[in-house]
């Protein structure tokens, strides 16, 4: 029998906790998915609150990890976390981890996806960028992280701010290797 693949979803106080919500509600039909873990910072969640909504950080389909619990399992390799998902992922966050700093679990869980060179995915929201932001994001990119800039695409005429959110979730979707069906360039226009 096949091992389920496990994955870590973590949430910063960067605007955009809706690509998140999004981004779990895809994942909750996916049987083939072992340990969903999510992981939300405090501002994260305040930033939630805000814009959105928390309810859906309650599902009894994801395990949650307290940020400041350096003894859970996303803090080790040996936990076997296929991938990472940081998602919106704040500049500070993003800086922490291209310098080494992993002074919190979600920090320190994708600092142990970069050490065991497992798949590691950033998808910044930020705009303007500053030359240490794209700095930072090379030395991510540099040790084999991928970054997903929260850019989404309007070749599909979407109706909705949730269906212009989806052309990012499906692509980040697409990099955990979860299929879906989702709507893709054909070369021509409508």
């Amino acid at each position: 029998m096949e091992r389920k693949r496990n994955l870590i979803i973590a949430v910063t106080g960067a605007s955009g906790s809706r690509y998140a919500r999004q981004l779990c509600h895809h994942l909750l039909s996916h049987e083939e998915l072992g340990e969903i873990a999510l992981i939300v910072t405090d501002t994260g969640m305040q930033v939630a609150a805000c814009e959105d909504s928390t309810q859906w950080m309650e599902s009894t389909r994801w395990s949650r990890y307290d940020n400041h619990d350096l003894f859970a399992p996303p803090a080790s390799g040996s936990a076997s976390y296929d991938a990472m998902v940081i998602l919106p992922c704040s500049m500070g966050t993003l800086g922490r981890i291209a310098n080494g700093i992993s002074a919190d679990l979600l920090g320190r869980a994708a600092d142990v996806m970069l050490k065991e060179r497992r798949k590691l995915i950033l998808v910044p929201r930020e705009a303007p960028l500053s030359t240490i932001h794209l700095r930072n994001m090379l030395h991510l990119s540099e040790a084999g992280a991928v970054i997903c800039p929260a850019c989404p695409s309007f070749y599909s005429a979407p109706s909705s701010l949730e269906t212009v959110c989806d052309t990012v979730v499906e692509r980040v979707l697409s990099l955990l290797g979860v299929e879906e069906p989702h709507y893709e360039w054909s070369g021509r226009s409508r």
